[in-house]
């Protein structure tokens, strides 16, 4: 599957994170042009460098946690954006209306000291834009709408389920980000895929190769280390590592990058404590693994799902509102943050 994803201008910021020294927290949307991605690997970013690795977690976009500010993060992922249900509407989980006071204030709250914010559109559940929008301006205009709506100049992608496989949806989602980067040259573009440990399956790289044939700007790929199947039962740390290294080979392979900048493309996303898997159970250990290998070779940023389940579960709690496992409030948060 490496040789239908060519390297182009449009994975500027890519290159960039390697040749530049720009993160994927502010990465630059241009680079010299002249500029050929080395064949031969490049070291991980030295102690002495200007990196640092970010933590980024996911957070609700419409209600508030105690343990959002824990680990003192550097970005906020609000989740998520999502069609109304009838049509091309952007709406806050696919029920509240952008302008909703409740969501405003609180993204308010969040970014009052700095902390910027990224958009994540899509998610596991409803329907993610593209699959309901008429044309990609009708559909560049309501991911314009939301990122206005939170102040926001980061742009997630969470693709997963269904709408990974809907060609005609990655078509107009590719075309549709493309013309909001011409409109917008700041904003910072990352995809948030599934993967085994095995590394990105057929459909996630022909999502990658399609956003690569219509120019996007791809500051980072996020994989979701999580939810593998019932025979992945062993050390979630260890699948995480084993995901990140095979998917830096085709990243790697796809964008023609070198070792460290395709390294620096990624990001990691876990599912803290109990995952949705019988059997799959994500340790303060392992986000401890997970940072320090992050960190080692230069990853862009770490991340989790979600602050509002960094917590033990109390005795009326879901699985989906707390980790399932001991801890203190706030623990992998801090254990992602370093």
């Amino acid at each position: 599957m490496k040789g239908f994803l060519k390297p182009t201008a449009a994975l500027a910021c890519l290159v960039a994170l390697a040749t530049a020294g720009c993160s994927a927290e502010t990465a630059a949307t241009t680079s010299d042009p002249s500029h050929t991605p080395s064949s031969t690997p490049s070291a991980a970013p030295s102690s002495t460098a200007s990196y640092a690795l970010s933590y980024a977690p996911y957070v609700s976009a419409t209600t508030a946690s105690a343990t959002d500010s824990a680990g003192s993060p550097d970005a906020y992922n609000l989740a998520f954006v999502l069609s109304d249900g009838s049509g091309c509407t952007p709406e806050w989980n696919g029920t509240q209306a952008l302008t909703d006071a409740t969501v405003t204030s609180r993204i308010a709250r969040l970014t009052e000291s700095g902390t910027p914010v990224r958009v994540s559109f899509g998610g596991a559940s409803g329907r993610e834009l593209a699959a309901v929008c008429g044309s990609a301006a009708e559909l560049a205009e309501a991911y314009g709408a939301a990122l206005d709506a939170a102040g926001a100049t980061r742009a997630d992608f969470d693709i997963e389920g269904d709408e990974l496989t809907d060609a005609d949806s990655v078509a107009l989602r590719s075309e549709a980000i493309a013309l909001l980067q011409e409109e917008r040259p700041e904003l910072e573009v990352s995809f948030t895929l599934p993967v085994m440990p095995s590394g990105l399956d057929a459909d996630s790289l022909a999502l990658l190769a399609s956003a690569n044939e219509h120019d996007v700007r791809v500051s980072t790929v996020n994989l979701m280390t999580m939810n593998y199947g019932g025979s992945y039962t062993g050390d979630m740390g260890g699948y995480a590592v084993r995901a990140a290294r095979a998917a830096h080979t085709q990243l790697a392979g796809v964008f023609g990058l070198s070792s460290a900048a395709a390294w620096k493309g990624m990001a990691l996303t876990s599912m803290i404590g109990v995952n949705d898997v019988d059997g799959e159970t994500f340790t303060l250990a392992d986000a401890a693994q997970v940072r320090a290998f992050a960190e080692r070779h230069g990853l862009a940023w770490v991340s989790m799902w979600a602050t509002f389940r960094d917590r033990a579960c109390g005795e009326d709690d879901t699985a989906s509102e707390c980790s399932g496992v001991a801890q203190e409030d706030g623990a992998f948060g801090a254990a992602f943050a370093g």
